[in-house]
């Protein structure tokens, strides 16, 4: 009979979604059983509805509000009684799924679920291994608990973090958080001309400083080619097809809207300008394409970009007015390019998503549940 691995996750952003079903077509690769559950959904359409929409509201127009949110609840005390919230919304319903699926382990891909899992792990209604993915670059607390089994994150960065609040180090694996196959893959791709190519983006949900990151842009006199990706934001392609529509000398300008050629595109452009998501992140460092960040949301992208910074990983801009002074750095500079290469690489030197299978395998082969512990003190 086929192991069964339950991934629970949420629609805040598109990260964590996409982290679970890449994680699920490598279970089922090596044949076992994967199921992504998003709990949210199952229980209240109104609790689901706050949170993912909440996010995007405010995340999207009140930045600052999210990120004094994101601060506030970034320790224990204050943490504890959103957990309540959760804890209470969503314990039987995960603790019927577990039971349904016959699961041999659980994994959750987002923070809120964390003290969820923890506490019915806790209070032995489940007893298997639990995994924890990390899917930013430093920890908030609600990814902290004991009842964690293994701890998966994408730096040695995040894993300090995570040991400085208490958690031991032999919990947690530098894997790197799992993304889509085809971004570990060589995707055949030629430029049609040698012109130094940029690829502009601002998540899934599409930024609007991608526009004035655009204009900016246009102020470097050198030819220039820039690929402009708007994400599910069709009002803000629809406003930059509008308004550069006309031909630009020496300037090449692609507008796209969501989607799927992501990986194609990273090896198309010498850089990439873009928020710094965990998944984004992840994917640029897996195809080795410096990072400049203009823009970001408060809370974990901020922290995410001080990470990479301090890593020598990515360049940071204060302002959207800077980045034609940076690009033209680079543009005549390839050291530099060279320099930013080498330190992805070796931030992103043990990333493996066969490590992390490795794992989640021997978590379940050398599990002893409760029971067995009890029995074998006896």
């Amino acid at each position: 009979m086929k192991k069964t691995i339950v991934i629970v996750s949420a629609s805040t952003g598109y990260g964590h979604n996409q982290v679970a079903g890449a994680l699920k077509l490598e279970f089922e690769e090596k044949g076992y059983k994967a199921v992504i559950v998003e709990p949210l959904k199952e229980v209240s359409k109104s609790l689901d509805m706050l949170v993912s929409d909440g996010y995007k509201i405010l995340a999207t127009l009140m930045p600052k509000m999210y990120g004094t949110i994101y601060k506030i609840s970034n320790n224990e005390t204050m943490n504890k009684p959103v957990a309540k919230i959760f804890i209470k919304a969503l314990t039987d319903k995960i603790e019927e799924i577990v039971n349904f699926e016959n699961a041999s382990m659980i994994i959750s891909t987002h923070p809120l679920l964390v003290d969820v899992i923890s506490s019915l792990k806790g209070d032995g209604i489940i007893d298997i291994p639990f995994l924890s993915i990390v899917t930013d670059f430093l920890p908030h607390q609600s990814y902290i608990s004991d009842n964690v089994d293994a701890y998966l994150v994408g730096s040695s960065y995040t894993k300090n973090g995570i040991v400085a609040r208490g958690i031991s180090p032999d919990k947690v694996y530098c894997y790197g958080i799992p993304i889509k196959r085809i971004f570990r893959e060589d995707v055949v791709t030629e430029k049609k001309e040698d012109i130094f190519t940029i690829l502009l983006m601002g998540g899934s949900m599409g930024v609007s400083s991608i526009k004035k990151a655009l204009k900016n842009l246009l102020n470097i006199e050198d030819k220039l080619k820039i690929i402009v990706v708007c994400g599910n934001n069709d009002t803000l392609k629809n406003s930059i097809d509008e308004k550069y529509s006309e031909y630009i000398p020496n300037k090449y300008i692609e507008i796209l809207g969501f989607t799927d050629k992501i990986p194609e595109l990273m090896e198309l452009s010498d850089v990439i300008i873009t928020k710094p998501g965990g998944l984004t992140v992840t994917e640029a460092l897996t195809k080795n394409i410096p990072m400049i960040i203009p823009y970001f949301i408060p809370g974990q992208e901020e922290e995410n970009a001080e990470v990479l910074v301090n890593a020598g990983a990515a360049i940071k801009v204060d302002s959207v007015k800077e980045l034609d002074e940076v690009v033209g750095v680079l543009m005549n500079d390839p050291s530099k390019i060279k320099w930013l290469k080498q330190n992805m690489k070796e931030m992103s030197k043990d990333h493996s998503i066969e490590k992390t299978i490795n794992l989640c395998l021997e978590l379940m082969e050398e599990y002893k549940p409760f029971t067995e512990i009890i029995k074998d003190a006896n």
